[in-house]
Order: C-alpha cells, then sequence, then structure tokens
C-alpha cells in the first residue's frame, strides 16, 4: 500500500516536472520530455545538472509506470494474438517504456535535418543508463525525411548512408563534424591623406591570400580589393573584407579588417572636424598688420587681411574650409594659430626708439 501510495505522487511530481497532464499519451512524454532535455542539457546550460537529473527521472519514472500499467492490464485481461503486421505493431507502443536508441552518426555531407520523430520504444529493458552529450542525443533518434512523430525503428547500417546524403529542412546543431570554425579576422592598417579623407576617393589594395582549389591543394592568389573612402571618414574607421583572408583545411577564410589612418601632412593638423594651419609673421607685420597667403586643403589660397596685433596664441578662423563632416556633408573650420617672429637681436638705438614709441601703450 505504502509502495503504491509512494509510486502515486512519484508519477504526479513526475507528471509536473515535464509539464504535462497525468491524461498524457506515450506520445505527449516523449514530445515534452525531447523538448526539455535539449533545453536543460549540460551541454547547453553547465548550471543546470540538478534541472537536468530531475527530467531523467520523471522520465523513467513516468516509463516504469506505464509498463507496469500495461503489465497489470495484460495479467487481467489477455490479449488475443493478432496477426503479425507492420500496422498492427503499433497498437502495442503503449505498453512499452521509452527509451532511446542507440546514436546513429550523420554524415558530414549532410546539412539539413526535418523535425526530429519520437524515440523508440523497448519492453525488454529497464535498465538506468548515463546521460547521453546533447550531440548524441539528437543524433539517437534515427533521421526520417517525413519528419512524422511515430516511434521508428533503429536503422541498419546499410542504410545510414543514404539517410546521411538526404537534404533536409533543418540545419544539424551540435554536429562537430559539419562546423568550419573561422579564425580571428586579420586587421591591416590603411593610410589615407587628408585630402582623400576630405573629398573622397578610391584605394586599390593588392593582397595575395592562401586558397584551397578545387584539386584540394593550397594555392596562392593575388586579387586587388577596391575601397571607395567616403568624405568625412576618420582615423580608425573599419572596412571588413568578409572571407578574403587565408583558406586552410577544416576552416573558413578569415575576414579582413582595414583600419584607417591618417597620414601626416606637411601643413594642416586635423582636430575633429576642423583643420589647423600654423602661420608665422614677423613683429613689425604683428604689430602693423599685414595680408597672409592661405593655402587651402586640396589647392587653392585666399588672401587674408588682418589689422588686429598679432600676439602668440592668436587665432583666427575661416569657416567652411576644414574636414567634411560625414553626417550632413557640411565642413568644419580652418584655424589659423599664429606664431610671432621676433628679432634675434637690436642695436642700442633701435631699443631706444622702441622705448620711445611703445612708452606710451598700454
Amino acid at each position: 500500500m505504502g509502495d503504491h501510495h509512494h509510486r502515486s505522487q512519484s508519477s504526479s511530481n513526475s507528471h509536473a516536472i515535464l509539464g504535462i497532464p497525468k491524461s498524457a499519451s506515450i506520445s505527449d512524454i516523449c514530445k515534452a520530455y525531447k523538448s526539455l532535455v535539449t533545453k536543460w542539457h549540460p551541454d547547453r546550460k553547465p548550471d543546470a545538472d540538478s534541472r537536468f537529473t530531475s527530467i531523467n527521472e520523471a522520465y523513467r519514472a513516468l516509463s516504469i509506470k506505464k509498463k507496469d500499467d500495461a503489465c497489470n492490464g495484460a495479467n487481467q485481461t489477455p490479449r488475443k494474438k493478432k496477426p503479425s503486421s507492420s500496422d498492427d505493431d503499433s497498437d502495442d507502443d503503449d505498453g512499452k517504456e521509452l527509451q532511446i536508441s542507440n546514436p546513429t552518426l550523420l554524415s558530414r555531407t549532410t546539412s539539413r535535418v526535418s523535425p526530429l520523430p519520437s524515440p523508440t520504444f523497448s519492453s525488454c529493458s529497464s535498465r538506468r543508463g548515463t546521460t547521453p552529450p546533447l550531440m548524441d542525443f539528437y543524433t539517437a533518434f534515427p533521421i526520417t525525411s517525413s519528419g512524422g512523430d511515430t516511434p521508428s525503428t533503429p536503422r541498419e547500417p546499410a542504410l545510414l548512408s543514404k539517410i546521411g546524403s538526404r537534404r533536409f529542412s533543418m540545419p544539424i546543431f551540435f554536429s562537430q563534424s559539419a562546423v568550419r570554425k573561422k579564425p580571428q579576422p586579420v586587421e591591416k592598417k590603411l593610410e589615407c591623406t587628408l585630402e582623400e579623407l576630405c573629398h573622397g576617393g578610391v584605394k586599390k589594395i593588392k593582397i595575395t591570400r592562401d586558397a584551397i582549389s578545387s584539386s584540394g591543394l593550397i594555392v596562392e592568389e593575388e586579387e586587388i580589393l577596391m575601397i571607395k573612402v567616403k568624405p568625412g571618414w576618420k582615423k580608425g574607421t573599419k572596412i571588413t573584407f568578409e572571407g578574403k583572408g587565408d583558406e586552410r583545411p577544416g576552416t573558413l577564410p578569415a575576414d579582413i579588417i582595414f583600419c584607417i589612418d591618417e597620414k601626416r601632412h606637411s601643413l594642416f593638423k586635423r582636430e575633429g572636424d576642423d583643420l589647423e594651419l600654423g602661420v608665422e609673421v614677423p613683429l613689425v607685420q604683428a604689430l602693423t598688420g599685414c595680408t597672409v597667403p592661405v593655402p587651402l586643403l586640396g589647392g587653392g589660397q585666399i588672401n587674408l587681411s588682418i589689422d588686429d596685433i598679432i600676439y602668440p596664441g592668436y587665432e583666427k578662423i575661416i569657416p567652411g574650409q576644414g574636414m567634411t563632416i560625414s553626417k550632413d556633408g557640411k565642413r568644419g573650420d580652418l584655424r589659423l594659430k599664429f606664431l610671432v617672429e621676433f628679432p634675434a637681436e637690436l642695436s642700442h638705438d633701435q631699443r631706444s626708439e622702441i622705448v620711445r614709441i611703445l612708452e606710451g601703450c598700454s
């Protein structure tokens, strides 16, 4: 009596763990188990060992209960022997224990699989097996092109090659032999002038890469890559060419990433969207005013008249002559930073004259 009560309580807990009603059929139990064991397998969730163990225990408990129910029913009501046929065999499945069939490894050429069928049932064994890895769990169910829920029997080795060469409707998951890893991308610097980064341009890069030929040999290939430099690009901008790296057996070709770098300019210095230009003027022009020819990025110049007194650190801004702004196509400013050139030496008379002239200035 106590054993019966314990089994009844265990059965209730098992139904709750698998998330199915007590009236669930063998097919429902199988589907629930298959879904949960896939979701909570330690290969996917390393911290879910206890949950995974509970799922397996619940599955085994319901399996044993189904077997006991079938045996009790057989003792009370003997079944009439039916003619042997493939159609009648499915009627006896309700009294069999749930047990996953032996794993069948898939062919490397298999790229897509159909929805997994239900695991096969066996009434001749009730031993507790070890937990298979997640990859083995998927390959434990023989793959069929129909994808139905009818339990299937283990395939003979002679049929495996036919199954493995078919094309199916779902990708293979967790098949280590079918996965080609991709190496880390290869980064290269691409130097661009300020003119190219301001006005745009086209860069041609010649690369040499290893590739696997149709005969399986590694050969060296040359290729010209074209990069269209867009106005407003900055240092650090990255351009990726997928699969243009070296190819090795068992791996996918790596990506090549070009990282924009700025070539040093002889006159200008970039500061964000602005350009800076240093201008040196003699002391006399700094005090009396002057006209400064200002070169522009990309060619040409403008003449800038200055009537202000130029002191060290004096700046003049020319709007719209800086770098192109990529967002709106406008341009930043050109900032002129002035340096005053002082005379190396003065005579006594020159010093006296300067003192006389500047003595009243504040």
